[in-house]
């Protein structure tokens, strides 16, 4: 006579995937760390010694400009007028109409610009590195560097590194220019505002520190997305489709970690460093 086996049940199926799929998490955060300290560290070494990849950074910057350029000036243009339009009512049915300036320019300053910046590096910089570096990983090129005593750290993945803390800046100040001029033309020519309140307003209430913080914003979230992005490529596996899945998951968890980021760092500046009252 058999004896039959019993089935586990649906809430011991669910715990135990759930807890599977937490220490995977853990697991997967723990090597991207790793990952960022050595590329940190691997980084400084190399300045010191002079042998970073300056040729191989500055093609990945290159591309980097290349792909979020012109999608920079598409968002930024929208997200100005957007800003101003919607405050600029609120504003209007307040009476205080001259105060447009302050208000538009700091949400483009202080969220606007920094997370249209992480966005656009999380989106095509994101992908465009996870899908070089998962290419390469399929093809066995990362484990032919790895049998030739190179290190992919010091030859792709700090390249990246220094390309991307160059651009992020860079494309936080195009769109800075570009969202605070387009809402100063929406509220000139829409909503009656004189060109000199607007600027003198934007000029009260906008401080330096506003403009430092928001570019030190969008060097981290450059920094968490190439992270990321070369862990996911370096991981990746299966072919075409493993390369794939990389590249979505590099996008995801980008975007997810700049708004989490960006939010603790809000929450962060509102605290030590107010708005400055004119």
């Amino acid at each position: 006579m058999t004896r039959s086996i019993p089935k586990p049940s649906a809430v011991r199926i669910v715990r135990d995937n759930f807890s599977g799929t937490a220490v995977s998490s853990l697991r997967t955060f723990g090597r991207a760390v790793g990952i960022a300290e050595e590329t940190v560290t691997g980084a400084v070494g190399d300045i010191a010694r002079g042998q970073l990849q300056w040729r191989e950074a500055i093609i990945q910057a290159w591309r980097l400009i290349t792909v979020t350029a012109l999608p920079a000036i598409l968002i930024a243009i929208p997200f100005g007028v957007i800003v101003s339009v919607q405050v600029g009512n609120i504003i209007h049915t307040l009476g205080a109409d001259s105060l447009l300036g302050a208000a538009g320019g700091l949400g483009v300053i202080k969220q606007g610009a920094p997370l249209a910046t992480g966005f656009l590096l999380g989106g095509a910089g994101a992908a465009a590195i996870a899908a070089d570096l998962g290419a390469r990983t399929i093809r066995e090129e990362i484990d032919a560097l790895n049998t030739m005593g190179i290190s992919p750290i010091h030859r792709l993945v700090i390249p990246r590194m220094i390309a991307m803390l160059f651009v992020a800046p860079l494309l936080n100040i195009l769109i800075i220019f570009v969202g605070v001029l387009a809402g100063y033309a929406v509220a000139v020519g829409g909503q009656n505002v004189t060109p000199g309140s607007y600027w003198a307003t934007f000029g009260s209430f906008a401080t330096t520190a506003d403009v430092w913080i928001s570019l030190l914003k969008a060097l981290i979230f450059g920094f968490l997305v190439v992270v990321i992005a070369c862990q996911r490529g370096l991981e990746a596996k299966g072919g075409p489709r493993g390369v794939a899945d990389a590249v979505n998951a590099a996008v995801v968890l980008s975007v997810v970690s700049i708004v989490c980021v960006n939010l603790v760092a809000t929450q962060i500046t509102a605290m030590f460093l107010p708005t400055r009252l004119a």
